[in-house]
């Protein structure tokens, strides 16, 4: 006998998802001097420190279980809010738990899961052959977004619509068209949208900082390269609807212009 499920009843549907998240690794467990360096922090770039979710990694300290709590409340007090915590033996993990946070195995121990986007209803998506690298220039962009698999990489043709997301898990993801505001594009290479960014894009999901993001017309609400990530209030307002590169120098977001 079958049960019918009434949708109209249900309360919530579980959805995966691969959100922008910093990552805080810790290479001391001693919370005073976290805080110290969290208030130097805080006096150069206040818009970071707005509830930022952050996931603690603490894989790199002896017993980053016995001071755990202390730090998240070094961290809520500078704004920050520690939602989960990476690595560390089985105490760890207790503690996380006992905490309220999640836990993540150690980043070596951990393999990235693919992530595929559900495309809008009536958009089409298939596979194409292997094909040379997009020249983008004078391409019309269809109503109908098409996506295709490059080698290594994705094409995803059409406006990627707010509440969407697109995927390249591996490779570069190359967008022909717009990325709308509440729109999030996402790859383990380089991001490159031949039409106007007002999303999300993040390049480099996997930590590869060689990735970059291309995009002809800059309005993002956040730009992400291996982590490291600038909100729309801390780009210069003179890059804003201009074309631009962006790319990781000395482990800082840099943003230039792109003749």
């Amino acid at each position: 006998m079958s049960l019918k499920v009434d949708r109209d009843s249900m309360a919530f549907t579980f959805k995966g998802g691969m959100l922008p998240m910093t990552v805080m690794e810790l290479t001391s467990a001693d919370p005073e001097r976290i805080r110290e360096q969290l208030a130097g922090k805080l006096s150069q770039s206040p818009a970071f420190f707005q509830h930022t979710p952050v996931v603690l990694n603490v894989e790199k300290l002896d017993e980053p279980h016995l001071a755990l709590e202390r730090i998240c409340a070094v961290c809520r007090a500078h704004k920050l809010l520690p939602v989960a915590v990476r690595g560390g033996p089985d105490p760890v993990k207790q503690s996380a738990w006992a905490l309220g946070l999640g836990w993540f195995p150690p980043q070596e121990a951990s393999r990235p899961r693919p992530l595929e986007s559900v495309a809008a209803d009536g958009d089409a998506e298939a596979e194409a052959e292997l094909a040379e690298p997009l020249e983008p220039a004078g391409e019309a962009v269809s109503s109908d977004a098409l996506a295709g698999t490059t080698a290594g990489g994705r094409i995803y043709r059409g406006t990627v619509r707010s509440g969407q997301q697109v995927t390249a898990p591996e490779g570069d993801l190359v967008v022909v068209g717009a990325v709308n505001a509440g729109a999030e594009v996402l790859a383990a290479g380089s991001v490159h949208v031949y039409g106007a960014l007002r999303g999300r894009a993040l390049a480099g999901i996997h930590g590869d900082p060689q990735a970059g993001i291309f995009c002809r017309e800059l309005h993002a609400e956040l730009l992400s390269v291996a982590g490291n990530y600038k909100r729309l209030e801390d780009i210069d307002p003179r890059l804003l609807g201009t074309t631009v590169q962006v790319r990781l120098s000395d482990d800082q977001l840099g943003i230039t212009p792109l003749a």
